[in-house]
C-alpha cells in the first residue's frame, strides 16, 4: 500500500493508480494469520484511497467510487477467507495431535534397553506426512524373556492400520501369557481372524499379515518364529552376516485357519554382543533407478561397523535412501536387537577367580 501511495504521489495528477490499492487487503489476508488483519489493512486502504482521490481531484468521479467499493469487497472476501483458513489450520492441528496420540498407542517408542537386550527401531511410512502405515513392531519384557515382533500388513490405509492394531494388541497380551513362542503366533492368528471377520472379511487369504517373532530367553537362547516374513539377519563379531531362515516355510497369518497355525520354532544360542536385525520388505524391495533391489546383506556390515543400535539403523536408512535416490515408496520398519545381558554382582569374579559372596 505504501508503494502504491508513493507511486501516485510522484505521478502526474491526471493519472491515478488508486485501483491498485485493492491488492493491499488481498495480500493481508494471505500473509497474516490474524483474522482481524485484513479488516485493519482494508480500513487503512480506504483512507488512503480518499487521500489519493482528493490529491488527484477525482473524489466525485466514478473511478474513485469503483475503487472504494472494490477495496471494501476485497477486504470482506479476504476476512472471510482468513477466518476459514484459520479454522482449517486449527482442525488440521487437532487431527495431527490425534494422529500423534494414536501413533504412541499403536506404535510405541522402544526403550534403549529392554531386559537383556539393547533395542532401537526406525520406521518410515510411505504416505506423505504419515507416521503410521501397514508395518508393525513391538518389544516387550516378559517373565519368559524379551520378546519382539515385526510384521507387515497387506495393503495400506486405515484398513491396514486397523489390522496392525489388532495384531499388536494381541501380541502385547500373548507375549506375557504364552510360554511357547509358537503359541503366541497362534494367538495372533486367532485375533487377526476375529478382527477380519468383524470388519467384513470372511474369506481366508484376502487379508493377511507376514511377521516374525523373536524371543530371547533368560538362559541366553533365542527363539524365532517366522510366518511368511523376510528372515532376520544375525550380526556376530568375527563372522559374516547371515540370514536366520525358518526351519520350514510357513504362510502368513490369515492364509490358514487359526487352529492350523503352529509354526516351527528355530532355537539358537546367542552371545553377548550379538545383534539381530528384523525388517519389513519395504527395505529389501527398495529399488534404484535401474530396478536393482537394495542389497541388504552386502551393505549391512558397513552400516553396523560401530555405534549403538539407533545409530546403526539411522545409517542403514540413509543408505537405503541413497540407493534408490528418493524417499521410500513403501512402508519400511527396522528393529535391531543387541544381546547385552545384565551382569549382577554375584556373576562378577574377583581377580583371584573367586566369586564374591554378598551378605
Amino acid at each position: 500500500m505504501v508503494v502504491i501511495v508513493a507511486l501516485d504521489w510522484f505521478s502526474k495528477t491526471e493519472v491515478t493508480v488508486e485501483p491498485a490499492l485493492t491488492s493491499a487487503p488481498a495480500l493481508a489476508a494471505v500473509v497474516c494469520r490474524r483474522t482481524w488483519y485484513p479488516l485493519l489493512v482494508g480500513g487503512l486502504t480506504v483512507l488512503a484511497a480518499f487521500a489519493m482521490a482528493a490529491y488527484n481531484g477525482v473524489l466525485t468521479q466514478s473511478v474513485h467510487t469503483a475503487s472504494v467499493l472494490a477495496i471494501v469487497l476485497v477486504t470482506l472476501i479476504g476476512w472471510v477467507s482468513a477466518v476459514l483458513r484459520v479454522r482449517q489450520e486449527r482442525a488440521l492441528a487437532d487431527a495431527r495431535l490425534v494422529a500423534e496420540v494414536a501413533q504412541r498407542v499403536l506404535l510405541r517408542s522402544v526403550p534403549d534397553r529392554v531386559g537383556s537386550v539393547r533395542a532401537a527401531v526406525h520406521y518410515a511410512a510411505a504416505a506423505a506426512h504419515a507416521r503410521i502405515g501397514g508395518d508393525l513392531y513391538e518389544v516387550v519384557n516378559t517373565r519368559h524373556g524379551v520378546r519382539a515382533v515385526v510384521g507387515d500388513v497387506r495393503g495400506k490405509g486405515l484398513g491396514a492400520v486397523e489390522t496392525a492394531a489388532a495384531v499388536l494388541g494381541a501380541f502385547r497380551e500373548a507375549a506375557h501369557q504364552e510360554h511357547a513362542l509358537d503359541r503366541v503366533a497362534g494367538w495372533l492368528a486367532d485375533s487377526l481372524d476375529r478382527s477380519l471377520r468383524e470388519n467384513g472379511h470372511d474369506r481366508l487369504g484376502e487379508e493377511f499379515v507376514t511377521l516374525v517373532l523373536i524371543g530371547v530367553c533368560p538362559d541366553g537362547v533365542a527363539e524365532i518364529v517366522n510366518c511368511g516374513h523376510p528372515a532376520p539377519v544375525l550380526l556376530r563379531d568375527g563372522e559374516p552376516v547371515r540370514l536366520l531362515e525358518p526351519v520350514s516355510p510357513v504362510p502368513p497369518l490369515g492364509v490358514l485357519p487359526p487352529e492350523s497355525v503352529r509354526p516351527p520354532v528355530r532355537r539358537m544360542a546367542v552371545r553377548p554382543g550379538d545383534r539381530v536385525l528384523l525388517y519389513t520388505d519395504g527395505v529389501i524391495e527398495a529399488r534404484d533407478q535401474q530396478g536393482r533391489f537394495y542389497p541388504l546383506l552386502e551393505r549391512l556390515p558397513g552400516c553396523a561397523r560401530e555405534g549403538a543400535p539407533g545409530e546403526v539403523l539411522d545409517r542403514l536408512h540413509l543408505d537405503v535412501v541413497r540407493h534408490i535416490g528418493r524417499q521410500l515408496g513403501d512402508d519400511a520398519a527396522m528393529l535391531l536387537l543387541q544381546y547385552e545381558p545384565v551382569v549382577v554382582p554375584e556373576q562378577v569374579a574377583r581377580p583371584n577367580g573367586q566369586v564374591p559372596q554378598l551378605g
